[in-house]
């Protein structure tokens, strides 16, 4: 068996791949590796989720496993994922377990844990807990007592107080007064908190997708299909359209014609606001191999410097934290402000970019102008044996060709999902004819690979 844990914790179809015995026994493991030294209290775990069906039985699963093993549990209910990993922090949790597949369609379900401190889980952790999963439990009543299960969904609030004090002089001002604001929360788990957050720091809003049953996460709706939003936008005459995905680590955005502004335009809008405050330290920003080439060039000539990574917030946020950045994100929509998160937070990353418009007084389409999105073809490819990626001479000679014809003025990626069991291949080209031309080459190469 391939290793459990992916880029972000343990995904698969839930009641197949992820079952109610793996989330306990899962729970069970972690509880012994993450519940820290102090052995004369009960370790204290929080506890969120997205509102899939199947959170509701992989949640009493994981919580049954966590207190059978002596850990007292902080249940926060439906929750993005950044404020589970804000809690686990703030409320001094030895960890916290979010169950969500974030941007994944409903029948998919993951668990992911944050360490002391809301941290990610290093390898070296994960691998700990697959460890003792083979392992097995003991079992038995633990030595100090069975863990207690409370109600902890009133410290939402405390998370969304957050978010709001994060902006520069924040206190009893509203900075988003006056903007017209469609968000659309993909029947996930910011479906409530996300208007209100935006309502609160002064804006007018309309809220879509903000209506859960369980099965309609993702579903036409979010950070990954734009079209409801971009429509409501230019219906409702907004000012800027904001699109989170189910768990809302995520955040993207419409402006007000309904053009798309990706996460690197969002990074781009940033990093060119934060070095004008002289709040981007080292004038450097944290992005991934998969950013867009027209970013890299972009924040280049503006004399900012780029540390890149592997795909992941969790690679992310460790450059961030060894180089003490301040500001990293992916394309999709993952950014992170590492002076007030520990991972990618869709509603913080919304606020900010937001008060950037309002406090320039420019629409989100002028800002965006910062950089030029070169033309970029992605194709993911099922059914083939991902280990080959990197192994097969074959398929090295052929992205060895395409960057020779590509030169400066393009880029290849080929890399295998770490969340879905698919091979990537990107292309970026000034020309989208050659990026969509050496895409399809070297997916054909792809799908060839024994």
């Amino acid at each position: 068996m391939g290793r459990l844990f992916g880029t972000d914790g343990v995904r698969g179809v839930a009641g197949r791949d992820l079952t109610a015995r793996l989330a306990m026994d899962l729970a069970v493991a972690a509880a012994g590796v993450l519940s820290g030294a102090d052995v004369s209290r009960r370790p204290v775990a929080v506890v969120g989720r997205d509102p899939r069906t199947s959170g509701e039985f992989l949640e009493a699963a994981v919580v049954a496993g966590l207190a059978s093993s002596g850990v007292d549990v902080r249940r926060l209910g439906v929750i993005p994922t950044p404020a589970v990993a804000y809690l686990t922090d703030v409320m001094d949790a030895d960890f916290g377990v979010m169950l969500s597949a974030s941007h994944n369609p409903a029948p998919d379900n993951g668990i992911k844990f944050f360490a002391r401190g809301g941290l990610k889980l290093p390898d070296e952790a994960e691998d700990e807990i697959e460890g003792r999963l083979t392992a097995g439990s003991d079992g038995g009543v633990p030595e100090l007592g069975f863990g207690r299960v409370t109600d902890a969904s009133a410290e939402r609030e405390r998370y969304l107080d957050h978010l709001l004090a994060s902006l520069p002089d924040s206190a009893g001002t509203a900075p988003l007064a006056g903007m017209r604001v469609v968000v659309d929360c993909a029947h996930g788990a910011a479906y409530e908190m996300a208007p209100r957050m935006l309502r609160r720091a002064g804006a007018e809003v309309t809220a879509i997708g903000t209506e859960p049953d369980g099965d309609n996460i993702n579903s036409g709706c979010g950070s990954t299909s734009l079209d409801a939003l971009k429509a409501a936008v230019v219906s409702h005459g907004a000012d800027v359209g904001i699109a989170h995905d189910g768990d809302a680590d995520r955040c993207l955005a419409v402006d007000s014609e309904g053009q798309v502004i990706d996460g690197d335009q969002i990074i781009a809008v940033l990093a060119f606001a934060f070095k004008d405050a002289g709040a981007l330290p080292d004038d450097t920003v944290v992005v991934t191999v998969m950013s867009n080439l027209g970013l890299k060039l972009a924040l280049r000539d503006a004399g900012i410097s780029v540390v890149e990574t592997p795909v992941g917030d969790r690679h992310l946020v460790a450059a961030m934290r060894e180089g003490k950045f301040v500001l990293g994100g992916e394309q999709s929509g993952h950014i992170i402000l590492l002076d007030h998160a520990t991972t990618g937070d869709g509603l913080l990353t919304s606020l900010h970019l937001l008060a950037t418009a309002a406090g320039r007084g420019q629409p989100l389409s002028e800002l965006a102008k910062v950089m030029t999105r070169y033309p970029q073809v992605l194709i993911s490819i099922p059914g083939v044996d991902r280990s080959l990626v990197a192994s097969s001479p074959e398929l090295a000679d052929a992205v060895r060709a395409a960057e020779a014809e590509l030169g400066d003025s393009g880029r290849v990626l080929v890399r295998p999902s770490g969340t879905e069991a698919l091979v990537r291949v990107m292309v970026e080209a000034a020309d989208p004819g050659q990026a969509q031309q050496q895409a399809d080459a070297l997916a054909a190469v792809v799908r060839g690979l024994a």
